[in-house]
């Protein structure tokens, strides 16, 4: 069994876990308000820039010719703000895995120094009841492996997915403007 001041020790664990964890979020947040303040701040003086060529415009052509000076580096930058989005997400999740990651590492270190006390101290005559709590812990450890190996295969595969998807627009985008321009110099 735990003693008070394992108990104590072990609460004050949890507490700074807890508090770390709660700063990474906050740190999170914080990137994402950034990002979001800068883009605003990009996108208000390129829509000011924007109108003001459009209203400088002589006719309709050269009006017509400025769209596509305005959807490729849009699109660019959607896709820009989507991945520095995806990024700030990612990190955090990365920040948040590890902690639990080391928390889990703690605690089952201290659940198999319970259990070496424990099987120390067993009366004879209970080494069925040892053998299953062994085994119970070891299948407990070998489920939390595979779970986190297949957690890391899956963010893996969301990332690899998400860059394919990135890409792919991004050569959508460039050839829907190349298109543009085309058409507008014609």
């Amino acid at each position: 069994m735990m003693t008070p001041d394992q108990l104590i020790a072990t609460q004050k664990s949890q507490l700074e876990t807890l508090f770390a964890l709660t700063g990474k979020a906050v740190e999170g947040m914080e990137k994402m308000i950034e990002l979001n303040i800068q883009t605003l701040k990009a996108t208000m003086h390129e829509t000011s820039d924007a109108a003001i060529a459009a209203m400088s415009a002589k006719d309709l052509q050269e009006l017509g010719s400025l769209q596509p000076g305005l959807t490729q580096p849009m699109a660019e930058k959607l896709l820009s703000y989507s991945h520095h989005v995806y990024e700030i997400a990612s990190g955090t999740q990365a920040e948040f895995a590890k902690a639990l990651e080391a928390n889990a590492a703690d605690v089952h270190r201290k659940v198999q120094t319970m259990v070496d006390t424990a099987v120390k101290n067993a009366p004879a005559g209970t080494e069925t009841a040892v053998a299953m709590m062994k085994s119970a812990l070891s299948a407990a450890n070998n489920a939390y492996d595979t779970v986190q190996k297949a957690s890391k295969q899956a963010a893996e595969v969301v990332e690899a997915n998400f860059n394919t998807v990135t890409n792919t627009a991004m050569k959508a985008a460039q050839t829907t403007a190349a298109s543009s321009r085309k058409r507008t110099a014609a």
